[in-house]
């Protein structure tokens, strides 16, 4: 199985991505400051839109990559994370993408390498612009199931 996703979404002022062990994209155009795990607003996707052979990928428990891409400026920065038999993909708004093994109905990756924290500040920088597109590419990784 070979699939690809890929989720928009755009930045936004209150963008801090500071939070150490989430990464999240969500469908709400607003956003505060305390959301400092978010990364882009606005998404064309949540957690619960994502196709039926991503979530049965993802369901396998496999490695997944995700590429954090800004297609205006051609920077990007890759992390890589895992599915869960235990994902239900319920929320209708968020994507989370975790460190940690914690699952809930947001939580579309566990045991990522990557948090907020971790994306390059100047992708950041960037994406507290509201014109700047984000997009998630997410494709299977080399590992299967650990």
């Amino acid at each position: 199985m070979k699939t690809r996703e890929v989720i928009v979404a755009r930045g936004h002022r209150n963008i801090k991505a500071t939070h150490r062990t989430t990464l999240e994209v969500t469908k709400d155009k607003n956003l505060t400051k305390k959301g400092d795990c978010i990364v882009g607003v606005d998404a064309d996707k949540s957690i619960s839109e994502i196709s039926d052979e991503m979530k049965s990928m993802l369901k396998d428990g496999g490695e997944i990559k995700v590429e954090i891409y800004l297609p205006d400026y051609g920077l990007n920065e890759s992390l890589t994370g895992y599915g869960s038999g235990k994902l239900t993909f319920t929320h209708n708004s968020d994507i989370v993408i975790r460190k940690s093994n914690f699952i809930c109905g947001r939580t579309f990756l566990i045991r990522a390498d990557k948090a907020a924290c971790d994306i390059s500040r100047e992708i950041i920088d960037l994406l507290r612009h509201p014109a700047i597109e984000l997009n998630l590419i997410i494709v299977p990784g080399n590992k299967r199931k650990i």
